[in-house]
C-alpha cells in the first residue's frame, strides 16, 4: 500500500467525522441586541414611543403621477413581443402585460380600493429608529376570553395585501371558543414601514422589531403565523423567543442551514426510506425536478441578494415594469404548469383589483428597493448571528402547499422544529396560500391554535 493510498484512508474518516460534526452540532439560542436601525443623525435620540393612528390616504400628485406614467408607457412602442407560443416561459408576457396596464390605468380605482384597506385600524410606532406600520384588529371578548394575540408576517413580493381576506376568518372563527387579536405588520423595509439606514436588517433583526411591538402592545406572550419571509422570521422568533411564542403556523417550514440541506436532498432522493406518513399522497418532484425548478424560478434571487438597489432603481421609475416584475411570481409560484398560458393563469385564482392592489402598496411607497435588500441581508449575515441550526420547542404547524415553489419534507424540518404537532400537505393552493385560499388556512390556524 503505497503512502499516498495511506494518506486518503486516514483523511477519509477524518472527512466523514468532521462532517458528521459539522451536521448534527446544536448551536445555543443566541442574545439579540436591541439595535437601531434608523440614520445616524437621529441616533441617540430619545425614541418616540407612542403608538399612532395612521390612515392610507396617499396625495393626489402621487396617483397623478403613476396614470401619466403608465398612459405614456401603454402609448410607446418599447414593450417587446413575446416569442410564439412560449406563454410565461421568458417572464411575464407583455401582451397580456397591456391587459394588465390598461385595467390600471381605466377601471383600477385606488381610492376605492383605499378605503377597504383602511376598514380595519392601522398604526405606526417608532422602533430601533424605524417607523414600523401595522394593522391591529381587535375583537371584544368571546364568552368572557380576551382574544389570543396572533402576529400575522407576510412575506415578498407580497405584503398585508395577502392577508386582507383572512382577516375576519381569523379575528372572529366560527366554531372556536377563541378568537384573535390580529397585528399585521409590514416588514421593515415593505410598504408603510421604513427601511433601516445601515446594512444587517436580517430576519433574525426583523424578529426583534416585532418581538419588541408584541412588548410595546402589551403581550408577552403570543401566536404567530408566517409565510415566506414571513416563516422564517416567525421560525426566528419562535427560536430567539421561545418563551415568548405559545404556538406558530407556517406554510414555509424551512432550514436553511447544512444539516436541513443535507436532509433534503436525503428525503428527496430516498423517499421511500424518509417520507413520513403525512406526505405519502403528495406527488413529490425528483431532487433533479426540484434541482431544475429552482434554477430556473431563482433568478430574482441571485439579484436581488447581489444587486438590489440596481435593479430596484428600474422597478422604481416603471409601474408596468414593477407589475411584471412582481404579478409574475403570482403566477408560478402558485402553480408551476401555469408558465405555459398567455396570461399566467393569474386570473383564474387571483382578481385582478387586488393583484394591483399589492402592486400599489410598492409603488405608492417607493418600497421596491429596501424590500429586496433583505436578500442581501440574508446572503450577508452583517450581525454573525444564525439560528439556521438553532432548533426550536414551540408548537408548530407545518402547512406545506401542493403548489408551492418548494414542498420541504418532515425529515428535513425535524431537528429544527423539534414540536412538530401537524405536518401535511395541502392538496390545493401555491406560496401564497393565505392569499389564494384564506378559508383553508384560516381553518387550519384556528384549529391548531385551539389546540394548544
Amino acid at each position: 500500500m503505497g503512502l499516498l493510498t495511506k494518506i486518503i484512508l486516514l483523511l477519509i474518516p477524518i472527512g466523514v467525522g468532521y462532517i458528521y460534526l459539522k451536521v448534527t452540532k446544536t448551536d445555543p439560542i443566541p442574545h439579540v441586541e436591541d439595535a437601531y436601525w434608523g440614520p445616524k443623525s437621529e441616533q441617540g435620540k430619545k425614541e418616540d414611543t407612542t403608538i399612532r393612528p395612521f390612515k392610507i390616504d396617499i396625495s393626489a400628485a402621487v396617483l397623478d403621477d403613476l396614470k401619466t406614467r403608465l398612459t405614456r408607457e401603454l402609448d410607446s412602442d418599447r414593450l417587446v413581443t413575446p416569442l410564439e407560443g412560449v406563454g410565461f416561459g421568458y417572464g411575464f408576457n407583455s401582451i397580456f402585460l397591456k391587459t394588465v396596464g390598461n385595467h390600471w390605468l381605466n377601471k383600477y380605482d385606488w381610492r376605492t380600493r383605499e378605503k377597504l384597506l383602511n376598514q380595519y385600524p392601522h398604526f405606526k410606532t417608532k422602533i430601533g429608529g424605524l417607523d414600523i406600520h401595522f394593522q391591529h384588529v381587535k375583537p371584544k371578548p368571546k364568552n368572557g376570553v380576551a382574544p389570543r394575540p396572533l402576529i400575522v408576517l407576510h412575506g415578498y413580493p407580497g405584503s398585508i395585501i395577502e392577508y386582507q381576506k383572512i382577516i375576519p376568518l381569523l379575528s372572529e372563527p366560527k366554531n372556536s371558543k377563541y378568537n384573535y387579536e390580529l397585528i399585521i405588520p409590514s416588514l421593515p423595509g415593505y410598504g408603510f414601514s421604513s427601511g433601516a439606514a445601515r446594512p444587517g436588517m436580517g430576519t433574525v433583526e426583523m424578529a426583534n422589531i416585532f418581538k419588541r411591538l408584541m412588548d410595546r402592545l402589551g403581550h408577552k406572550k403570543f401566536y404567530a403565523i408566517g409565510g415566506d419571509w414571513g416563516a422564517v422570521i416567525t421560525s426566528d422568533l419562535a427560536t430567539i423567543y421561545p418563551d415568548s411564542v405559545l404556538g406558530a403556523h407556517s406554510a414555509n417550514c424551512v432550514s436553511l442551514g447544512v444539516q436541513g440541506h443535507l436532509r433534503n436532498f436525503l428525503a428527496l432522493t430516498f423517499r421511500s426510506i424518509f417520507a413520513s406518513p403525512e406526505e405519502e399522497e403528495h406527488k413529490w418532484l425528483s431532487w433533479g425536478e426540484t434541482f431544475s425548478f429552482i434554477v430556473r424560478e431563482s433568478g430574482y434571487l441571485h439579484i436581488q441578494a447581489t444587486k438590489p438597489d440596481t435593479v430596484g432603481t428600474a422597478l422604481t421609475h416603471s409601474p408596468l415594469g414593477l407589475a411584471a416584475y412582481i404579478m409574475e411570481k403570482f403566477s408560478t409560484w402558485t402553480n408551476r404548469t401555469w408558465i405555459d398560458r398567455d396570461d399566467g393563469g393569474l386570473l383564474e385564482k387571483f382578481e385582478m383589483d387586488e393583484l394591483l392592489d399589492n402592486v400599489m402598496v410598492y409603488w405608492v411607497t417607493g418600497s421596491i428597493t429596501t424590500a429586496q435588500r433583505l436578500y442581501s441581508e440574508g446572503l450577508i449575515p452583517w450581525s454573525g448571528i444564525n439560528v439556521d441550526d438553532v432548533p426550536t420547542n414551540v408548537p408548530f404547524d407545518c402547512h406545506a402547499l401542493s403548489g408551492d415553489i418548494i414542498v420541504v419534507p418532515k425529515f428535513a424540518i425535524s431537528h429544527k422544529f423539534t414540536n412538530i404537532k401537524r405536518y401535511k400537505v395541502n392538496a390545493g393552493g401555491g406560496h401564497f396560500g393565505a392569499f389564494e385560499i384564506p378559508s383553508v388556512i384560516a381553518a387550519d390556524a384556528v384549529s391548531f391554535f385551539d389546540s394548544l
